[in-house]
């Protein structure tokens, strides 16, 4: 199986590659700060998930915050995850601040994430925030992020919906009037989280062949990492834990179960990161 590459959507494609990366090296794209809104979880305080971070080998991660599906001031989430991601994981935690597009200001809370936190990207959470991926907005969204070179994330899911607290009704975001909207920005940088439990088949395939990534914290299927790589573009899938909601080890052992060449394992584990995130 061939090693992942650069994909053509990626702004630093034309870069010269090494032939092979460090497969030891590991950058989590998905993990949370804060408390989940519903009950408490293992590894919740910051300082806790930053040593079972480095315990593991992750050198840096992306990092959202719990704070962001139910608040509504969302500058001063993006604030405090900022804060956080400096005193207790500078260097490592990589603040990806929220956007709430239906709420007043958020094309603000836009411009203080690139300006004033230097954020590298912002994260959103369709299905909590009450807008599909096919509404005007969005396209806005991914129209500024792509001028200010802003990665987009897109939280498909949080958790499966058979166990969401009877009163928040949150099904998982429709991602199918993604693909097209990736045609129309091709510099735009986009990667769904916690994609793999709905989407499958054909349509991650027609999203995979437009430039969207993934991640692995919801790949669930034996020997999944290896079977995903040839079924999409390699380049695509990055590695990503979904900590602290899932436990760090299972998406770990999710590369070592795969029949993995080392090319292959740096590219998942890091490679492709580098590139979503601009650092080729």
């Amino acid at each position: 199986m061939a090693a992942a590459l650069a994909h053509p959507h990626d702004t630093c494609a034309g870069e010269t590659q090494p032939a092979v990366t460090n497969s030891t090296e590991l950058i989590d794209t998905n993990v949370s700060l804060h408390r989940w809104p519903f009950r408490r979880l293992p590894l919740d305080e910051t300082p806790a998930l930053v040593a079972k971070l480095r315990a593991n080998g992750v050198t840096q991660a992306c990092a959202g915050s719990f704070d962001a599906l139910l608040h509504k001031d969302i500058s001063t989430v993006n604030a405090r995850l900022a804060e956080d991601c400096d005193r207790h994981g500078k260097g490592m935690l990589m603040p990806f601040g929220a956007l709430n597009p239906m709420l007043p200001d958020w094309e603000e809370d836009l411009r203080r994430c690139a300006e004033v936190h230097g954020m590298r990207g912002v994260r959103l959470h369709p299905n909590y925030h009450g807008f599909k991926l096919a509404d005007p907005i969005f396209e806005r969204v991914l129209q500024l992020a792509s001028e200010r070179s802003l990665a987009v994330q897109i939280a498909v899911s949080m958790e499966d919906e058979r166990t969401l607290h009877p009163l928040v009704n949150v099904p998982p975001t429709d991602t199918a009037p993604l693909a097209p909207l990736l045609q129309k920005f091709p510099q735009a940088r986009v990667q769904l989280l916690n994609a793999f439990r709905t989407l499958r088949g054909a349509p991650l395939q027609v999203l995979a062949k437009a430039g969207a990534r993934f991640e692995i914290a919801t790949l669930e299927f034996v020997a999944g990492v290896d079977k995903m790589l040839a079924e999409i573009d390699p380049a695509t899938l990055l590695f990503g834990s979904g900590s602290p909601f899932y436990y760090f080890e299972s998406a770990k052992l999710k590369l070592k179960e795969s029949a993995l060449t080392d090319a292959q394992l740096a590219a998942v584990s890091n490679r492709n990161a580098r590139f979503f995130l601009g650092r080729c």
